[in-house]
């Protein structure tokens, strides 16, 4: 199975989830809703789940391997920090564009 397309939907400052992503598999397959958390000075996944009437969570879709996990894992935190760094340029060129202006 071939990761074939990773959108950062969402991208949070503030708290553990630091974005939510949507993944594609093989063209054929979307995911939605995966969570990139930051706890424990480590980035990891959290797959999306559903809340049962006993108040616990159950995944709605997961990797069957710790393998597969960790290229899922590793490939989502990839696109997650590419984006970051996109976000922070389009920051910096708009901050020195009002600059420009001001002057």
């Amino acid at each position: 199975m071939v990761i074939t397309d990773i959108k950062v939907r969402k991208l949070f400052d503030e708290g553990p989830m630091k974005a939510i992503v949507s993944v594609t598999f093989d063209g054929q397959l979307a995911v939605h809703d995966i969570k990139v958390i930051y706890a424990r000075d480590k980035f990891f996944i959290v797959m999306p789940s559903r809340k049962n009437p006993d108040n616990t969570y159950r995944d709605i879709v997961h990797p069957i391997n710790a393998q597969f996990r960790g290229v899922l894992e590793e490939a989502v935190i990839a696109a997650y920090n590419k984006e970051l760094e996109l976000a922070k340029e389009a920051a910096e060129t708009e901050s020195s564009e009002a600059e420009t202006i001001t002057e």
